[in-house]
């Protein structure tokens, strides 16, 4: 999935679009777009071997504004509010209600 998220620039590493086999070294900053969120990893340090999933956040450190998280939560408690899941696709009033909602907790 990186490999393919490289060819489609959709990842940087300090700044500059990488290429799949772009090393990366502790320090580097690693920017990318997952569920609407753009993430901001800072790389600690380099393991000698693969390791498991759990040991991963030893090596890394997430630097993603708390307000990018906020502002998802948001969205999803906007749709859960107006329409359940399952409901079907909206209507043209359901979508503008929805932005409507949406406007208002801007505010």
């Amino acid at each position: 999935m990186v490999t393919e998220a490289c060819k489609k620039n959709h990842i940087t590493v300090n700044g500059i679009i990488a290429k799949p086999s772009k090393e990366v070294f502790p320090s580097d900053r690693i920017t990318f777009r997952k569920d609407q969120i753009t993430q901001i990893i800072v790389v600690l340090d380099i393991p000698d071997n693969r390791v498991s999933a759990k040991l991963v956040d030893i090596y890394r450190k997430n630097e993603t504004p708390i307000e990018a998280y906020q502002h998802l939560e948001l969205l999803k408690l906007s749709k859960e509010h107006y329409r359940k899941t399952g409901d079907g696709r909206p209507t043209k009033k359901d979508r503008r209600d929805l932005e409507d909602f949406g406007n208002e907790m801007e505010i």
